[in-house]
């Protein structure tokens, strides 16, 4: 991203100090004393722990051109959080940890989970089609496409339907709906990718949640939203967690403001009308919430066994990442499975190694979230794994 010129509101922003909190305590919507970072803290890290210097070497500064606010929540073997920035750039109100916020694609890990649940009630086969659970969505011209091909991104649809392929050209259309339904339609519509049958080829998108989505209110006779509630939320006590009700394009209690550079200017995009992305990018959590859902996903406790291994089995498959909505890293030796998720002035990451000897949860308020995520991470994530 080129560096673009602070405004003024910024650059006066830079001079509030960090905040922190201590992993002790209860979440509150007041933010707690500067003790994670302290030097004391710091110095009493343990060596077999998060990398903590590195962790509040990224905290620290925030507000900058690059995000206002990151909340950063490090679990498994030495676990740590903390957070740093304003939950307001107007008013410069330090963040709040608690914060809930725009989780984007890690959606897909919540119907990921729901439809294996499904399939070990026996209610769906992972080897059944579209053109069986739901008769009349795709065209004579589509093979058969299972329902693990939605999981792991091997299905050939095309993009869907969109109110603009970035935040500048999403932004005047930020209130207006797109449902579900239109989205499929227009894939449909530029049929099947003319390169690759099902099955033969990776590619990452949207599309095969949004499908996924509807096969779970097909299936359940239930909006998607409740069965999330029901099957994922409630039982692992993510009581932060859910999902906008329709069009509804505001975060309900406690939550940073998001913002991202249109034209120049730093402009907020926190309102925001996300119901296009339904089972594929509409979540809205906690990072505590996140950590819950990570910590029992990778137990077993949200998916049994053997439906847990389609999130941990990657297609044998040139430059395929992905399973079953989780995608494989490497990252100093270490084998991490994770997912990240953005919409505009929010980006997340949920992340752990295989036996949650270290994990991550954080989420950003990054002023470019659609842009290139990698940085982000590199800056609030890979210190986690350091060592």
């Amino acid at each position: 991203m080129p560096v673009r010129p602070l405004p003024a509101l910024l650059t006066s922003a830079l001079a509030l100090s960090l905040t922190v909190l201590p992993l002790a305590g209860t979440a509150s919507a007041r933010p707690a004393p500067p003790s994670s970072c302290s030097a004391r803290a710091i110095e009493a890290a343990s060596p077999d722990g998060p990398d903590v210097r590195a962790l509040c070497d990224a905290l620290a500064g925030l507000p900058d051109k690059d995000a206002t606010a990151a909340l950063i929540r490090i679990g498994g073997n030495g676990s740590w959080h903390g957070a740093a920035g304003v939950r307001d750039m107007r008013t410069g109100a330090p963040a709040l940890e608690n914060a809930r916020f725009r989780a984007g694609s890690t959606t897909k890990i919540v119907t990921s989970a729901i439809v294996l649940q499904l399939a070990a009630e026996g209610r769906i086969s992972l080897d059944g089609t579209v053109q069986q659970y739901l008769p009349g969505l795709l065209t004579k011209d589509f093979a058969p496409i299972t329902v693990r091909q939605l999981l792991n991104f091997t299905s050939g649809l095309q993009p869907g339907a969109s109110l603009g392929e970035d935040v500048d050209d999403g932004y005047p259309h930020r209130f207006e709906t797109l449902t579900p339904e239109d989205v499929v339609a227009a894939s449909v519509a530029k049929g099947p990718d003319p390169d690759h049958a099902p099955g033969e080829f990776q590619r990452y998108g949207n599309i095969h949640y949004t499908v996924l989505g509807l096969l779970i209110e097909k299936v359940t006779g239930d909006s998607y939203a409740h069965q999330a509630a029901v099957r994922i939320f409630r039982p692992l006590g993510m009581r932060h967690t859910s999902f906008p009700a329709g069009p509804d394009p505001r975060i309900h209690g406690p939550h940073n403001r998001g913002y991202d550079w249109i034209d120049g200017k730093l402009v907020d995009v926190t309102e925001w009308n996300m119901s296009d992305r339904f089972a594929a990018g509409d979540l809205i959590s906690t990072t505590a919430d996140l950590e819950r859902l990570l910590f029992a996903l990778f137990r077993g406790q949200a998916v049994p066994e053997p439906q847990l291994a389609e999130m941990f089995t990657v297609p044998d498959i040139d430059g395929a990442t992905m399973g079953a909505g989780l995608e494989r890293f490497e990252l100093n030796g270490r084998e991490i499975w994770g997912k990240t998720g953005a919409r505009p002035g929010y980006h997340t990451v949920i992340a752990a190694t295989r036996d949650l000897s270290r994990t991550v949860v954080y989420s950003v308020n990054s002023t470019d979230a659609k842009g290139d995520g990698l940085a982000i991470a590199q800056r609030f994530a890979f210190p986690a794994f350091n060592r």
